[in-house]
């Protein structure tokens, strides 16, 4: 604690000119160890960033030091509390060393996004994100301030690891920065994208809860029926374009849900609801006007300050805030969480996985992770997606017969044959053979017990880790930190 403060006390403060027009106002340690700022991503909507070098680092001209953006979920979950202090950064809640950072194998990029997370905010409401894409949008220009302007950042390779709708963001902004690499925009080296019990398909997700937890009796059969009709109501939803709704009534299926099996917890189904304490402080849900308050209920209780120490919410208030000395007075490390969830509730529902597909056609590395226990991003459902990812791959032979037959069946078929040429673009062809090839155990050092399975083929990899639930780095460290070290290629 005491190094801690002093490093408070002596961090340097500077302003940087942005592309745009805008100031960006960061500070770092004397040593250069940390980091810190604001972007001015879209006037008057301000996103915050943390980056820690690691003590770690090895050099070596074969593997390239790796950087690993975090990128939380919620939506409006902060990266840079939960991601950094619950999971997987230096220092825990209590300000202690955590033996598991992933600091030992990458330097870490936590954000807040989207603008209004965390300490991130916004000047007039209307300014939140509304979609997936947009926040991609203001995280391509956050990357683009920082990374043009660094070429010693520019020589690591940047994978984008995302936790929960974290994972919605990461492949829109896989798309976006691509798109900006290619133009010159931007100056990275992107060397994947990490889905960690991702919310990539909510179709997929509502229609495994059922079945799933009838297998492991909280549910029965009238529970199973309950929790498949409402599925089948959301996907009607989603098929007919109406998002909002789709979203209210997943909200109903978790109620009934939380009902039918009395509290089981989304986050580990072998567990209750309010055990696990990372769940607690990391919900997924809702905020305004439904039945189920989850997401409202998690940042209310950051915000609270029960018997302070330990508390994510008075830590990130009080002590971190002193420290990083730019937060604006008036701004409240989660104050305006409830209108970023609020604001994307119509894309909450709608899913990316063909925005996986041509992040993987564009030969880009892509990693999936899943926690055995988690239930709001089951493994079952996960499978489900990915299975789908078939669907986007026609042949260029079928292609072509499906445009012979619609050129003797109408007259629209200089219309439609473009739209067949962009879908084949987005198309993935190496499910099958990625289905077919055997799963690898995973061990952690000597530990002669089975912690997990992976499969790769080509730039698609898949690590079900056994024994964790939604927040896999918490439930299994050691395994979580070799899995980091094995997609980042990391030299340590």
């Amino acid at each position: 604690m005491d190094k801690f403060f002093a490093l408070a006390a002596v961090s340097v403060v500077y302003f940087l000119p942005l592309f745009h027009g805008g100031i960006a106002i960061a500070a770092r340690t004397p040593d250069g160890s940390e980091e810190w700022g604001y972007v001015e991503v879209r006037p008057k909507a301000h996103m915050f960033w943390w980056l820690y070098r690691s003590p770690y680092r090895v050099e070596d001209p074969s593997k390239p030091w790796p950087i690993i953006l975090w990128l939380q979920g919620g939506p409006g979950a902060s990266g840079v509390g939960i991601g950094n202090f619950q999971e997987v950064g230096p220092l825990d809640t209590f300000l202690k060393p955590r033996n598991s950072t992933w600091l030992k194998k990458a330097d870490l990029l936590f954000v807040d996004n989207p603008v209004g997370t965390g300490y991130s905010f916004v000047e007039e409401k209307d300014l939140f994100v509304k979609t997936d894409e947009e926040a991609a949008i203001d995280l391509t220009k956050l990357l683009e301030e920082i990374f043009n302007r660094n070429e010693s950042l520019q020589k690591s390779p940047l994978y984008v690891v995302a936790e929960s709708y974290g994972g919605k963001f990461a492949v829109t902004l896989g798309l976006s920065a691509v798109k900006a690499i290619e133009e010159g925009k931007l100056k990275l080296k992107l060397g994947g994208v990490v889905l960690g019990d991702s919310w990539i398909s909510p179709e997929d997700f509502v229609f495994s809860w059922g079945p799933l937890l009838k297998d492991v009796s909280r549910l029965d059969n009238n529970g199973l029926q309950k929790s498949n009709s409402l599925a089948e109501k959301i996907k009607q939803q989603i098929q007919e374009g109406k998002f909002v709704d789709a979203t209210n009534s997943w909200s109903e299926l978790e109620e009934e849900i939380s009902s039918s099996s009395n509290a089981v917890d989304f986050y580990n189904f072998l567990l209750d609801s309010g055990m696990d304490p990372v769940s607690s402080l990391t919900t997924l849900g809702l905020s305004k006007g439904l039945a189920i308050n989850r997401y409202s209920r998690y940042l209310s209780s950051l915000r609270s300050t029960p018997d302070g120490d330990g508390d994510l919410g008075t830590l990130m208030n009080g002590v971190i805030k002193k420290k990083l000395q730019i937060i604006p007075e008036n701004v409240t490390w989660g104050g305006q969480g409830d209108y970023v969830f609020t604001e994307l509730q119509g894309d909450f529902m709608r899913a990316r996985i063909d925005g996986v597909a041509e992040l993987l056609d564009k030969g880009v590395n892509v990693t999936v992770y899943n926690g055995q226990l988690d239930l709001i991003c089951s493994t079952k459902g996960t499978e489900a997606w990915v299975e789908k990812l078939k669907s986007l791959s026609l042949s260029l032979s079928l292609s072509l017969y499906i445009y012979i037959y619609i050129s003797k069946s109408c007259l629209l078929s200089a219309c439609v044959f473009p739209f067949i040429i962009v879908f084949m673009c987005f198309r993935w062809d190496g499910l099958q053979a990625f289905l077919s090839k055997d799963r690898t155990p995973l061990h952690c050092g000597n530990d002669s017990f089975t912690r997990g399975f992976t499969r790769s083929y080509k730039n698609f990899h898949f690590y079900w880790i056994l024994g964790a639930g939604h927040f896999v780095p918490v439930d299994q460290p050691c395994i979580a930190l070799n899995m980091v070290a094995d997609i980042t290629n990391s030299p340590a």
